[in-house]
């Protein structure tokens, strides 16, 4: 039997939709129709995407009554076109392409991409993707700048230990860090020229001094003066990069100082240090109300495994996909870090490495640390208590425990009885 239901079909009456490329962009508009109820108006036009052309767009759009303007995430170019438009006073949305999938079977043009987003967006059938307010994304500008400058780094401290293998110089299999104080030192006086492997042996410092035999022998190779040019251009561009890094690190200071008391809270988290929570304030922002739950964060960040379900059966390895890599990155270190602490994150580490194997505790590990900086940024009250690495200890009943292995080895075959042994 039919039963009526209380459902209303909610139409949002004046919405526009954006189809954006590099040069152009054709925005649908559409209203309602005053002179027939119920009908629907609309304006499809192309404007270039140069700041006056789309102040023009925005006027017309104001005319229009547009309350609320929807576009995909196409590349990098939606992000003038989003500034602008929300600095003019427009509900901006920026929409997944992937939710947004055009029919089947019909022809497909910039035009019929614009007015499809347009029905869409008005019978509210799209979700908004998170964009971070302007003063977080002046923040983020700066953090990912940094990841990339560090990631830099790497590649040519890679490309000088490469170099030295060339020229049979073993000096990374010695020291455990060739861009340490000794190590610069050895490397400068093999560009001016020094070559001999007892002189460069002597310029070790500290804890290094106990391996000189060993660097004599790892300084026994060809280094030419071909090889001396490359090392003096790579170690420069290593410095030039870590001075940029240092001004950036400034920069960010700055940038994050109305945010001081959040990056103290989780700097209180194990794993967490004043870089890391600037770059995580950085991605997933300070108003934890754009995620209602933590597992609304932990989804966004893609740190809870896709489920795939049919007839019953879960199909798929349970992946989580592929999401913000600059968040993923900074919980990925985070969760290596405080798997080597003496703490309840630590330990759950160490317990799920011995299980399932490091991916999946650095997944596991860094989804507990999003839920945790999810609760200390929701209360601004709220400060970390770590529960102890003996937390699984102390909750564990011993006698379940002792039941538990009894039960395995009864299922191997053997007879257990608790009766001491003569």
């Amino acid at each position: 039997m039919l039963a009526q239901t209380h459902d209303t079909e909610e139409i949002i009456e004046r919405v526009a939709a954006l189809d954006i490329g590099k040069a152009t962009l054709v925005c649908c508009a559409r209203v309602p129709d005053d002179k027939k109820p119920g009908r629907r108006l609309q304006e499809v036009q192309t404007y270039a995407t140069m700041t006056r052309s789309l102040l023009s767009m925005s006027d017309r759009l104001h005319c229009l009554g547009i309350t609320r303007v929807v576009m995909e995430a196409t590349s990098d170019y939606w992000k003038p076109v989003f500034y602008l438009l929300e600095a003019q006073g427009f509900e901006v949305w920026l929409v997944n392409a992937r939710d947004v999938k055009h029919l089947p079977g019909r022809p497909k043009t910039d035009k019929l991409d614009a007015v499809w987003l347009a029905k869409v967006a008005e019978r509210q059938m799209l979700r908004p993707s998170f964009v971070p307010p302007p003063a977080i994304r002046l923040l983020r500008d700066l953090t990912r700048y940094r990841v990339d400058l560090v990631e830099a780094r790497t590649a040519e401290k890679q490309r000088v230990e490469k170099l030295l293998e060339d020229a049979q110089i073993k000096l990374s299999v010695v020291a455990s860090d060739i861009f340490g104080v000794s190590g610069r030192a050895m490397m400068a006086a093999l560009i001016r020229g020094e070559r001999s492997p007892k002189t460069l042996a002597q310029l070790a410092r500290s804890s290094l001094r106990g391996k000189i035999p060993a660097l004599e022998e790892a300084f026994t190779g060809r280094f030419s003066d071909h090889h001396a040019f490359l090392l003096a251009t790579m170690l420069a561009r290593v410095d030039a990069i870590n001075t940029d890094i240092a001004a950036l690190d400034q920069k960010i200071t700055q940038q994050i100082a109305p945010f001081t008391a959040a990056v103290e809270r989780l700097d209180e988290v194990p794993g967490i240090g004043l870089t890391a929570a600037h770059a995580i304030i950085a991605e997933i922002g300070l108003d934890m109300s754009r995620f209602p739950t933590a597992a609304h964060l932990t989804s966004w960040a893609r740190f809870a495994p896709t489920v795939k379900e049919s007839a019953g059966k879960r199909k798929g390895k349970n992946t989580t996909g592929h999401g913000n890599r600059y968040l993923a990155r900074t919980l990925g270190e985070a969760a290596v870090v405080v798997g080597r602490t003496d703490t309840f994150l630590g330990e759950r580490y160490r317990r799920i490495v011995r299980r399932k194997g490091k991916k999946r505790a650095i997944v596991a590990v860094g989804r507990s640390i999003l839920v945790i900086i999810w609760h200390l940024l929701s209360d601004p009250d709220a400060h970390f208590v770590d529960l102890g690495a003996d937390f699984y200890t102390r909750r564990t009943n011993p006698d379940r425990r002792k039941r538990s292995h009894i039960r395995e080895l009864e299922a191997l075959g053997y007879r257990v009885t608790l009766e001491p042994a003569a």
